[in-house]
């Protein structure tokens, strides 16, 4: 069974995400991942690049599994700058896409003061199904 979007009826379309996803198989938990390389060092101070990372980073746990970004049904974002987030909405989106694809899991958004590493602007935590 392939993961499938739920959209209860009668509900505004929802932009980017997915309200809820049915998914069935072998289930992978990725940490939060944030805007580092593969050597924990940050190659720039953009947002929009560290969301890129971040989601690459995710992107590459996934593949150790087996999996591929369609696989991925849930992310949360944590970022420290929502005002920074909301202005970029167009480059998110674009970079989204960039490296997910067009998969719109199920997603949470949540503002904090910050994070554990001090460089970094965004942490993005996964939840995948790869098929059985």
């Amino acid at each position: 069974m392939a993961n499938i979007s739920l959209h209860p009826e009668g509900w505004k379309p929802a932009k980017g995400y997915a309200n809820g996803m049915i998914a069935e198989g072998r289930t992978i938990f990725v940490g939060g991942q944030i805007g580092w390389n593969a050597d924990q060092v940050f190659e720039t101070d953009d947002f929009i690049e560290q969301m890129k990372q971040a989601l690459r980073n995710i992107v590459a746990v996934v593949e150790q599994a087996g999996g591929e970004p369609k696989d991925i049904v849930r992310l949360t974002w944590f970022v420290t700058d929502k005002k920074e987030y909301l202005a970029k909405q167009a480059q998110v989106g674009k970079a989204y896409r960039e490296v997910m694809g067009y998969n719109f899991p199920a997603m949470t958004m949540v503002v904090v003061a910050d994070l554990i590493e001090d460089q970094a602007k965004i942490e993005i935590e996964a939840t995948a199904v790869l098929p059985d």
